[in-house]
């Protein structure tokens, strides 16, 4: 799977997020195993875990798409059905969470 470009463009500034109010952005490092753990690909394939509220709330890309909504769903229910829109690009969400 391809990694969206917004997110490896993150990266190269700093490999992972978290803001005071939980919000995660995963690290390069992590991001394999945490969407492993929630088998995205089995649940919502095409798309890509990218963080978390620290709450049980996951955020997810798709991932062939570099100008990619940002959505929300449930970490236990994983189908894209039930996605929210959080944001119309990752960037726009990312600036959205503040210094």
């Amino acid at each position: 799977m391809s990694l969206p470009a917004p997110l490896v463009a993150l990266w190269s500034v700093r490999d992972g997020l978290l803001t005071e109010s939980g919000v995660a952005v995963y690290s390069a490092a992590h991001i394999g195993e945490r969407n492993a753990t929630y088998e995205v690909a089995q649940y919502a394939p095409g798309f890509l875990l990218v963080g978390d509220d620290s709450g049980g709330r996951g955020f997810l890309l798709r991932a062939d798409d570099p100008d990619s909504a940002v959505f929300s769903s449930g970490l236990g229910d994983l189908r894209p059905a039930h996605f929210d829109v959080v944001s119309a690009d990752f960037t726009s969400w990312i600036e959205s969470l503040g210094p």
